[in-house]
């Protein structure tokens, strides 16, 4: 191959036009793809040169993608379908095979590997769903640099030493051995962090809420991951996917910091998501990072993920300090109840009262993440969650319906109970059209979107909800807020409750 040519062509795809619908004018955060960007930087310093194509961030169509790989005819092409967290890698799957699709019919001799969350958890479907040659199970970093070591693609031999590899052989689905997975003390000099210069950074954008403080400025934005995996085995998540059972990794500190080094002083970036499932765990992993923050003397505006049973006092304060001004909590349900049936935590309701008043007595926002329709739900508890919503009136709520993803231990149960899933990988969205969410019990499918939907309206049209706006972020974000309750998604699915959601239905704590 010329060495003028691009060897490794790597795509993340996406339409946030499917996946979010009306919300993604305005709303919706646009992110840079993490996986996609570490890949990048693994293959230049394997020696490839090396394109990243951000399909959300650049607007462009399968076809387009597909115009300028078969301009270049790299040696390997990697489709990266992850996404902002573990279950959007599943909604990601219809732009993935789209663009796949197209750039087979421009260049059939192209050699497409196709990698990520869903993919690792569906091997044989995405291979038999798609045009791609390969897919691969697990990490993919030693999957793609096995294959780029390749001379010759059509060697099956060969290709029966790749590890993580599925493809088909004598019209049969083949699989080679797991890669295993990149050990914690190989990470900075494997995944030696991301390909910051291949990405379009001035075309990023944070999430509206996270920018409450500064509403007109949500650009430059990045998102970083200082941590891979997560030890915990919530049913309903997916994370586990790529990396097989529970575990964390942890980037040393003084590795993560030269990464904040770059995005702060070369791209002006004070919009930062720490992406990791659980960032707020590892003690000394998180002060000796909000330390070196603080000595550099950056102004980050940064959210993180945490769990009300890891959040410890002497944390906070050093959170604050390092700027990190969100936290997002996965409180799921409020009945504890509901919550041991997912695994989800051995903490009771009066703790997430104290953590939350704990967290905002740091000077520290709230983003409270609940769950509707999780396998032991009925009415009452939907309704017990969201009176907790709106007692705890966190700075901003995120409501989601269950959901049987690939990769978590609802979907194998969603197939055994017979249960209907979407019938289009993106609409496994929490906010696209045909979204088909678990059923319970007690409730149709219809009923818990139903019941999704109209609490998400009662929370941000709660008068008490509006006037906190107000008082903590002015009237220009109130009435961005206002403005965003008008917005309704259009749903194919929904079925009427006989009672519908409601605020107030128990005294209001203050």
């Amino acid at each position: 191959m010329s060495n003028d040519n691009i060897e490794h062509f790597i795509i993340s795809p996406g339409n946030d036009q499917l996946i979010y619908q009306e919300l993604a004018k305005t709303y919706s955060a646009i992110e840079p793809p993490i996986w996609a960007g570490l890949l990048a930087q693994y293959t230049r310093r394997e020696g490839y040169s090396v394109e990243v194509v951000d399909q959300v961030a650049e607007g462009l169509s399968a076809s387009q993608i597909a115009d300028r790989v078969t301009l270049q005819k790299p040696k390997l092409i990697t489709i990266v379908a992850y996404g902002h967290q573990p279950s959007a890698s599943t909604q990601n799957m219809t732009a993935a095979y789209q663009v796949c699709e197209k750039i087979k019919e421009a260049w059939s001799d192209s050699k497409i590997l196709l990698v990520g969350g869903h993919v690792s958890a569906l091997p044989q479907v995405t291979l038999e769903e798609s045009k791609a040659d390969w897919v691969c199970q697990g990490e993919s970093v030693l999957t793609i640099g096995a294959l780029l070591k390749m001379e010759d693609f059509k060697d099956e031999n060969q290709l029966l030493r790749v590890p993580g590899l599925w493809f088909w052989k004598d019209q049969k689905v083949v699989s080679t051995s797991p890669a295993p997975l990149i050990s914690e003390k190989e990470l900075p000099n494997v995944l030696a962090g991301m390909a910051w210069d291949l990405l379009p950074m001035h075309q990023y954008r944070a999430h509206n809420w996270h920018c409450f403080d500064d509403i007109d400025h949500r650009m430059p934005y990045a998102s970083i991951y200082t941590s891979l995996g997560c030890p915990f085995k919530c049913s309903f998540c997916c994370i586990q996917a790529p990396f097989g059972n529970p575990s964390i990794r942890y980037w040393n500190p003084a590795f993560i910091i030269q990464e904040l080094d770059i995005l702060a002083t070369r791209y002006g970036v004070k919009n930062l998501k720490i992406a990791d499932e659980m960032f707020v765990l590892h003690e000394k992993h998180v002060l000796t990072l909000c330390d070196l923050i603080v000595e550099r003397g950056y102004t980050f505006n940064i959210w993180a993920y945490a769990r009300v049973d890891t959040v410890r006092d002497h944390f906070l304060e050093k959170l604050q300090k390092a700027g990190v001004k969100w936290l997002a909590l996965g409180i799921e349900s409020a009945s504890h109840y509901v919550r041991d049936g997912v695994q989800k935590g051995r903490f009771k309701e009066e703790d997430i009262y104290k953590i939350v008043k704990k967290i905002k007595d740091a000077g520290i926002y709230v983003l409270g993440n609940y769950i509707f329709g999780l396998p032991d739900d009925d009415y009452d508890s939907m309704q017990h969650t969201l009176d907790v919503a709106i007692e705890l009136n966190c700075e901003w709520a995120n409501f989601y319906s269950a959901m049987a993803y690939p990769g978590s231990k609802l979907y194998p149960l969603a197939k055994e109970k017979g249960w209907a899933l979407p019938s289009k990988w993106h609409d496994f969205s929490q906010h696209s059209f045909e979204q088909l969410p678990l059923p319970t019990e007690k409730l149709s499918a219809g009923e818990v979107l139903h019941f999704r939907d109209k609490a998400w309206q009662v929370y941000f049209e709660n008068p008490k909800y509006q006037a906190w706006v107000l008082q903590k972020f002015g009237p220009k974000v109130a009435a961005h807020v206002k403005e965003m309750t008008q917005m309704t998604l259009k749903r194919k699915y929904h079925a009427p409750l006989l009672k519908e959601p409601r605020g107030h239905s128990r005294g209001v704590r203050d």
